[in-house]
């Protein structure tokens, strides 16, 4: 979702693009944009002049950088490397130095939006790595992006983008708790969700996700699946700076409950029926 947006907007702004996914169908569909579909990873770097990853998983993440045959090994000495997914600070840092080892250009890109967000291009880039290498990837980055912030040296950008998603995942958490308690005491969601936007605790959350919370339609602007990952990155983080996350901690072990009654693929805003099942509201 997040490439397919990534792609159409640099598409939009007539950039050349090639992009190559394990589910062809995510290709294909930008076809008729004008993306050139990829047979592999090492044939949509084919003569590029920066190759994006945006990938589910650090998993899928090691295995395309790292695994033989990988970016690490095909890349040219001209092409610029940028790893947009959400993964470890230790594993940005871990690439970045890998990428120099070899004599290669690499940014720590972490983007900060849905993938609704990113269409619209109302999202933040977040960037680690060399500071002039970035401003060269400035009118990339504009393509894209409303927003870029140079954050520090390799990995920093991906605990700025942790520390980020902590904050938007507790937010909507919260504000499923506050529209299952009103609930329960008799107010309508839609009302005081409507109620709450008038009020100085206004969020963003409010808008994207308050609606799927009142409709229970969680269509994805980010699978639960994919946040629960985030929750359990910035929770080994935590273990690993000896930093106590209460808060992330119980927000895991809600997303975790909602994946097991099925509600992965949807939204994280499906998160609200957990609550709604803890308060005796649906079996």
């Amino acid at each position: 979702m997040l490439g397919s947006a990534v792609a159409a907007r640099l598409l939009a702004r007539g950039f050349e693009v090639a992009g190559h996914d394990t589910r062809p169908e995510q290709v294909t569909a930008l076809a008729s944009s004008g993306l050139r579909l990829a047979a592999s990873v090492t044939d949509a770097m084919t003569a590029a002049d920066a190759v994006f990853t945006i990938l589910p998983t650090p998993a899928a993440v090691e295995a395309v950088w790292l695994a033989p045959g990988g970016l690490l090994e095909a890349a040219a000495k001209s092409t610029v490397l940028l790893q947009m997914s959400t993964v470890s600070p230790a594993l940005a840092a871990r690439l970045g130095a890998d990428a120099a080892s070899r004599g290669l250009s690499f940014l720590d890109t972490p983007i900060s939006g849905t993938s609704t967000m990113v269409a619209r291009g109302q999202c933040t880039i977040l960037v680690g790595g060399d500071a002039a290498l970035a401003e060269t990837c400035r009118p990339l980055f504009d393509a894209i992006a409303s927003t870029t912030v140079h954050v520090g040296a390799a990995g920093e950008a991906s605990v700025a983008k942790l520390a980020a998603n902590m904050l938007g995942g507790l937010s909507a958490i919260a504000l499923a708790e506050a529209l299952v308690l009103g609930a329960k005491a008799g107010v309508e969601p839609a009302r005081l969700l409507e109620v709450l936007k008038q009020t100085p605790v206004r969020s963003g959350t409010m808008d994207t996700r308050g609606p799927q919370m009142v409709s229970h339609r969680f269509e994805p602007h980010i699978r639960l699946d994919l946040f629960l990952k985030d929750f359990r990155l910035m929770l080994e983080e935590g273990q690993r700076l000896g930093v106590p996350l209460p808060l992330t901690s119980v927000a895991h072990q809600l997303c975790t409950a909602a994946s097991a009654a099925g509600h992965g693929a949807e939204d994280l805003s499906a998160v609200i029926t957990t609550l709604e099942t803890l308060a005796g509201m649906r079996t």
